[in-house]
C-alpha cells in the first residue's frame, strides 16, 4: 500500500476515542507514556520514556520517521500508516495521526495519537461517546478543545480548565467570549473562521492578556488550530491546542528590556545623563514613575563618603534622573540636580545605607518618606497613586553610588520577585555606568594636575650641547600654561632643541601643550628638515581644530586649542658645526658667540599653527664650537605692552653679556633678570652651548660602486675600530658596513661615502645618491637575499633613514660599553 493509500486509510478509519496518545518532543523522543499506549504495545512507560520512537518501530518506518517529522514541522501534522513491534516482539499496524503544540521558534512537542489497524475496522469514529473521548486525552498536560463551525464548544479536555473558563461541562455551547470575559477573544475567532474556511492550519499563535484565572496578571499562551472534516469532507469544526507560556513570554520582555538598556544606558561619561537613562528605559515598559538619585560626591567625582558606625555610603542625594507616564505629577517637583530629601528611616534611606533593595506590594499611602517645610521641594515618594513600589540601590565595585525608586500605578499587578532581579540588573548596569562616569572625572582631575609635570623633568645626556632650562608660569593660581621646551637626539649624534607655546593658560593650555610636545617628538623620529617638521605639525593642528570644532559644547577643560601657538625647531650637528632652524609664529633665537658678542638670528617668520599662509622657511648656519643658542618664549620680553620689539631686545643682550660661573646658573639669572616672579606670560627658556664632535672621532672615506670594494670598506671600517680600541666592536660594525655599502652598491646611484662616528655610542652611516627609502624584508628560507637590513636591526640598537639634498644616508648605532642609552627618535 502506498504512502497516500495510507494516508486515506488514516483519514477514513481513524477514530480518537481508542487512540493511545504519546508525546514526543521535537527530535522524536518519547516524552509522555500512557497507559493506552503500554497496553497497545505492552511497554511499561520507565523503559520508553527517554528513548526514540524509532526503537519501537520497524526497520522501515524507523528510517521513515525523520522525514514525517519533517513533513510534520511543514505541514503542522501527519496521519497515516506505521509498522511497531510490541515488547514480545510481534508486530502491530498502526494508524497513526500526529500534531504539534508550537511556539515561535518551531514545533516544541508531538502529540501521537496510535489505533490498532486491527480494530479500526469496527471503529464508529467521529460518533464515539465523550467519555471515551476524555479519557483518551484526560492525561494530556495540553489544553485541548473543539468547538463546532458556530465556534462553540462541543468538547474540551480537563487540562483547559487550568487556563480560566470553568470546567469542561461548563464550556459546551459556549463561545470563547462567555467563558473567558474580558480576553481578547476577536482574534482567536478570527483565526478559527480562517482555518474552517481553507483548511489551513494555523501553529504557534501567541496569546498575550489577562484571563479570568490570573486577573492581575499578563498570561501568554501559545495556540494551535486544525480543521476537522467529516467523511465527505466537510468542515466539522476546529481542534485547538493551548499552552502556558507565560514564563517563556516574559524571560523575552526582560532580555528585551535589558537589551534595551545595554544599548542606551551610559551613552556618555555623565552620571546625571546616565540616570536619566535609566529611568527613560525603565518607563512604562517595567514601571509608571522612575526616580533616580545620585550622592553628591559621586556628581563630583569623588569616592562615597563611608558612614562611620555602618561603613556604608551616606551623604546628600540628588536627582539624576526622572520620568513618568503622567505628565505633572508629583515626583517631578524635584528639578534635574535639585537636591532629593528623605526621611531618615525612610525606605530609600534605608536601601541607601543596606545596600539591599527594598519592596513593597501594596503601598500604604498614609507613609511619610519626605518632609517638606514652607518652600521646601520634597524628593518622590510614596506618589499618592502608585500601589507598589521597588527601591534598588546603585551599587559598582562594592561601593553604593545612589538609589532607584520604581514605582507602578495603572499596570495591575505589584512588584514580585522577578521583579527585583529585572531591577537589579537594569540598575547595576547603570551603576557601572554612573562609577565609570565618576572615575572618568577623578582620573581626569588627577590628570590634569599631572599635566604640570609635562616638562622634561631631566634632558637627555647626549654629545651635541650643554643644555639647561627654566620654566615660569605666569600665575600660580592658574598654574602650569601652554609654553614648553625640548631636547631631542637625532640620528649621527645630532639634536633638535625646541621652543614653544600655546594661547592661554591652565590646565587647557597645558593639555593642547603635551599633545603639541608629544606630536614634535613623533615628527623629529622621522629626521625631517626643521621646515618639513613645522609643515607637519601645523597640517596636525589644522586638522585637530577642525574635528574638535565639530563638538559640541566642550568641557571647559579642553576648550584652549592648538590654533594660534607657535615653535622654534633648531636642528645642530656636532660634526660640522651647522645648524638649521625654523619658525612658526615665534620669536627667533638669540647666539652667544664664544667672544660674548650676542647676535640674533634673521629668522622668517612663518605662520602660527594652524592659521594658515605662506610655506615655512629654514636657514642654516655654522656655530663656533662653544657658541650659545638661546630659545625663549614671546613671555620673556613681555612688559604688558610698554616695550617695543627693538628695547626688548636691548634687554636680553644686555642680559646675555653677563657673565656666570655655569650655563644653569646663567639660565636663571636671565629668567630673574627678565621676568618677574608674576610674569605676564609664562616663560620658556633653554640654552645650549654647541660642542664639535672632535676630528680624531670621525672617520670617513669614499667607496667606488663596485662589489669587490665591500671587502675594503670592512677592513677600512676594522682598523679605525682598532685605532678607537672597540676591537670588540669591529665583527658586528663590519656586517653593518658589509650590509649598507653592498646595498648602497646595488640599488642607488652616485658617490657613496661611509662614516663612523664615535660618541656615546658608535654609529655608522652610509650616503648615496638614491632617492628611494631601503625597507626591512623578512625572507624566506629558500631566498639568496634581502637579508641585509635584516640583519643590521638585530645587531644593532636602532638605524633608519635620512634624507639629504643631494640623496639619502642609511645609519645605524651600536651601544658603546659604559655609554648612556639616550632616549631620542630613531
Amino acid at each position: 500500500m502506498g504512502a497516500d493509500e495510507n494516508h486515506d486509510v488514516a483519514r477514513r478509519w481513524f477514530g480518537v476515542a481508542d487512540a493511545a496518545p504519546v508525546l514526543l518532543d521535537a527530535d522524536g523522543v518519547i516524552t509522555s507514556w500512557t497507559g493506552s499506549a503500554g497496553r497497545l504495545l505492552a511497554y511499561p512507560a520507565a523503559e520508553v520514556v527517554g528513548t526514540r520512537l524509532t526503537r519501537l518501530l520497524g526497520e522501515e518506518d524507523a528510517a521513515r520517521l525523520p522525514g514525517l517529522l519533517a513533513h510534520c514541522r511543514t505541514d503542522g501534522g501527519w496521519a497515516g500508516l506505521l509498522t511497531a513491534r510490541r515488547r514480545d516482539g510481534l508486530p502491530v499496524r498502526l494508524m497513526v495521526r500526529m500534531t504539534s503544540a508550537a511556539d515561535v521558534q518551531g514545533p516544541s512537542r508531538w502529540l501521537l495519537l496510535m489505533h490498532d489497524v486491527g480494530r479500526a475496522a469496527q471503529a464508529p469514529g467521529w460518533d464515539l461517546d465523550r467519555g471515551v473521548l476524555e479519557q483518551m486525552v484526560s492525561g494530556s498536560p495540553i489544553g485541548i478543545a473543539i468547538v463546532d463551525t458556530d465556534l462553540r464548544f462541543v468538547w474540551s479536555n480537563a487540562a483547559l480548565a487550568r487556563f480560566g473558563g470553568g470546567a469542561p461541562a461548563s464550556r459546551l455551547g459556549m463561545r470563547l467570549a462567555d467563558v473567558q470575559p474580558g480576553v481578547s477573544a476577536e482574534p482567536i475567532e478570527a483565526i478559527m473562521r480562517r482555518v474552517l474556511a481553507t483548511g489551513e492550519p494555523v501553529l504557534g499563535y501567541e496569546h498575550v492578556g489577562r484571563i479570568r484565572s490570573a486577573p492581575h496578571r499578563e498570561t501568554a499562551h501559545m495556540m494551535s488550530f486544525t480543521r476537522l472534516d467529516d467523511d465527505h469532507g466537510r468542515p466539522m469544526g476546529v481542534y485547538y491546542t493551548v499552552i502556558d507560556v507565560t514564563d517563556r513570554h516574559r524571560a523575552r520582555q526582560r532580555l528585551a528590556l535589558l537589551d534595551r538598556a545595554g544599548q542606551r544606558i551610559g551613552s556618555g561619561l555623565d552620571p546625571v545623563r546616565t540616570g536619566q537613562e535609566l529611568a527613560d528605559v525603565a518607563v512604562p515598559d517595567f514601571a509608571d514613575l522612575v526616580a533616580v538619585d545620585l550622592l553628591e560626591s559621586v556628581l563630583r567625582g569623588a569616592e562615597p563618603a563611608p558612614d562611620p558606625q555602618g561603613g556604608a555610603a551616606v551623604g546628600p542625594l540628588r536627582r539624576a534622573g526622572h520620568r513618568s507616564v503622567d505628565e505633572g505629577d508629583p515626583g517631578a517637583a524635584v528639578g534635574i540636580g535639585a537636591p532629593a530629601v528623605y526621611l531618615p528611616g525612610s525606605p530609600p534611606l534605608r536601601a541607601l545605607a543596606t545596600g539591599r533593595p527594598w519592596r513593597e506590594t501594596r503601598l500604604d499611602p498614609a507613609g511619610a518618606w519626605t518632609s517638606r517645610g514652607p518652600g521646601d521641594r520634597a524628593a518622590a515618594g510614596p506618589d499618592p497613586g502608585a500601589h507598589s513600589v521597588l527601591v534598588v540601590p546603585l551599587r559598582a565595585r562594592g561601593v553604593t553610588l545612589g538609589i532607584a525608586t520604581f514605582f507602578r500605578r495603572h499596570r495591575q499587578e505589584p512588584f514580585d520577585v522577578d521583579d527585583v532581579s529585572l531591577a537589579e540588573d537594569l540598575v547595576s548596569r547603570a551603576a557601572v555606568c554612573v562609577d565609570n562616569a565618576r572615575r572618568y572625572t577623578r582620573e581626569r582631575n588627577a590628570a590634569l594636575v599631572l599635566q604640570r609635570s609635562l616638562l622634561p623633568r631631566r634632558l637627555p645626556e647626549q654629545d651635541a650641547v650643554e643644555v639647561a632650562a627654566c620654566y615660569r608660569p605666569a600665575d600660580e593660581l592658574t598654574g602650569l600654561g601652554g609654553d614648553w621646551y625640548d631636547l631631542i637626539p637625532l640620528s649621527g649624534a645630532r639634536v633638535a632643541l625646541v621652543v614653544g607655546e600655546v594661547p592661554g593658560h591652565g590646565i587647557g593650555a597645558a593639555a593642547a601643550m603635551g599633545r603639541l610636545r608629544t606630536a614634535v617628538r613623533t615628527l623629529a623620529a622621522l629626521d625631517l628638515p626643521p621646515d618639513e617638521v613645522l609643515a607637519h605639525l601645523d597640517d596636525l593642528v589644522g586638522r585637530t581644530d577642525r574635528e574638535e570644532g565639530a563638538a559640541v559644547d566642550p568641557p571647559p577643560e579642553q576648550d584652549a586649542r592648538q590654533v594660534g601657538s607657535g615653535c622654534l625647531y633648531v636642528v645642530y650637528d656636532p660634526v660640522d658645526g651647522r645648524c638649521a632652524m625654523a619658525a612658526a609664529g615665534h620669536p627667533a633665537p638669540a647666539v652667544v658667540l664664544p667672544d660674548g658678542d650676542v647676535r640674533f638670528v634673521d629668522l622668517p617668520q612663518g605662520p602660527a599653527l594652524g592659521t594658515g599662509g605662506p610655506p615655512f622657511e629654514a636657514v642654516e648656519l655654522d656655530l663656533p664650537d662653544g657658541s650659545t643658542l638661546a630659545l625663549h618664549t614671546d613671555g620673556l620680553l613681555a612688559r604688558g605692552g610698554r616695550g617695543t620689539p627693538d628695547a626688548d631686545r636691548d634687554r636680553l643682550r644686555r642680559a646675555l653679556e653677563r657673565q656666570a660661573d655655569s650655563l644653569e646658573l646663567r639660565c636663571r639669572a636671565l629668567i630673574d633678570a627678565l621676568a618677574p616672579d608674576q610674569p605676564n606670560d609664562d616663560v620658556a627658556l633653554l640654552m645650549a652651548r654647541t660642542r664639535r664632535l672632535d676630528a680624531g672621532r670621525v672617520a670617513e672615506w669614499e667607496v667606488p660602486a663596485d662589489p669587490a670594494a665591500v671587502a675594503d670598506a670592512r677592513r677600512t671600517a676594522s682598523r679605525r675600530l682598532a685605532e678607537w680600541g672597540l676591537e670588540d666592536l669591529a665583527f658586528t660594525m663590519e656586517l653593518v658596513v658589509s650590509e649598507l655599502v653592498t646595498n648602497a652598491i646595488r640599488h642607488a646611484a652616485g658617490p657613496i661615502r661611509v662614516r663612523l662616528l664615535r660618541g656615546r655610542a658608535l654609529v655608522c652611516e652610509v650616503y648615496d645618491g638614491g632617492a628611494t627609502a631601503p625597507h626591512l624584508r623578512h625572507p624566506r628560507t629558500t631566498d639568496e637575499g634581502g637579508r641585509g637590513l635584516l640583519l643590521v636591526s638585530r645587531f644593532t640598537r636602532r638605524w633608519g633613514t635620512r634624507f639629504t639634498p643631494e640623496g639619502k644616508i642609511i645609519w645605524a648605532e651600536q651601544p658603546l660599553d659604559g655609554g648612556a642609552d639616550d632616549e631620542g627618535a630613531g
